[in-house]
């Protein structure tokens, strides 16, 4: 029985010198819950307001905003196809350039009849060095650019072990993702900056926030035109500039199912003309966004995942 009290006394003891610390602990705990709990609203605050609100205004006027011509390189591609269209249907004039002007032939007709806007074709194939550039620049010149819009090409998104990856393969990646985004923007930029306005869109990947094994090469070049972009944005934002980074996750395929729609469409998987339309509505508020607020809460998962559990996945789904 004395051996039970001395237990109970010295437990009541024990438990008078913590309680300062439970209570210190308990005040931390309550401004951690606090802090995430800020930070939470904050979040879907800045969602509402990228994604939303700007869905509600009236149309605005890109031409008056930011000029009367878009630059499109990769129009061969989904999204920057949607882009171009979505900017016609504001009434922008549209400039394709490609390396190959056969491949984007109709979407230039398809734009010109049905937005009744002009459309320029320019053939660049930037595996030839800075020599390309005259060509742009004179197809350029007297022509009040408002839109440059670079996307990588998605084609050469293919699991490789890198040590197996062909050298013309690797330079395509570097020529058409890196080096064509990185020259137009020089290109451009310079008339932009003299008048005090533009706008320069980078589309990359949702992926470009994390390295992805077998991909090595177009995972940097995905994560280059993102850090590019953003770095641009802090030199020449404050000079009525605005450099986007748009990183998006996937959309509808091109092949369309028995109702007409594009296979795969879904809330994760909008057609591309839906995440154009809502991409557009974000220029000017955001200078770094997915485009499309499905794609936003991707965004914050992956940021999220440990880098571990994304390398492991990337492993075993390729």
């Amino acid at each position: 029985m004395a051996a039970v009290d001395s237990f109970h006394l010295l437990y009541r003891e024990i438990a008078r010198s913590c309680n300062c610390y439970v209570e210190t602990l308990a005040v931390v705990g309550a401004f951690y819950t606090a802090s995430k709990a800020i930070v939470f609203a904050r979040d879907c605050y800045r969602l509402i307001r990228l994604h939303f609100i700007p869905r509600l205004m009236h149309n605005r006027d890109l031409v008056r905003q930011f000029g009367e011509w878009a630059v499109i390189y990769g129009a061969s591609e989904a999204i920057a196809r949607a882009y171009a269209e979505e900017l016609a249907r504001h009434g922008v004039g549209i400039i394709l350039i490609s390396r190959d002007s056969s491949s984007v032939e109709g979407t230039a007709r398809a734009i010109a009849d049905s937005h009744g806007v002009q459309t320029v074709l320019v053939q660049a194939d930037f595996s030839q060095g800075h020599n390309v550039c005259s060509a742009i620049k004179d197809a350029l010149r007297n022509k009040e650019i408002g839109f440059l819009v670079n996307s990588v090409d998605l084609s050469l998104d293919c699991p490789q072990s890198f040590t197996d990856l062909p050298e013309d393969q690797l330079w395509d990646t570097i020529n058409r993702n890196v080096t064509a985004a990185t020259l137009l923007t020089r290109i451009v930029l310079p008339g932009m900056v003299e008048r005090g306005r533009g706008a320069v869109v980078n589309i990359s990947s949702g992926r470009c926030c994390k390295p992805t094994p077998n991909k090595a090469a177009f995972s940097a070049s995905t994560a280059y035109l993102d850090h590019v972009s953003r770095a641009l944005h802090y030199e020449y934002g404050h000079r009525g500039i605005l450099v986007q980074s748009l990183v998006p996750f996937g959309v509808a395929t091109r092949q369309t199912n028995e109702r007409g729609r594009l296979r795969g469409s879904g809330w994760l998987l909008p057609e591309p003309h839906v995440y154009a339309r809502h991409a557009i509505s974000t220029l000017g508020i955001s200078h770094r966004t997915t485009g499309y607020w499905p794609h936003s809460l991707q965004f914050w998962l992956l940021q999220y995942m440990p880098e571990w559990m994304w390398v492991w996945g990337t492993l075993v789904l390729t």
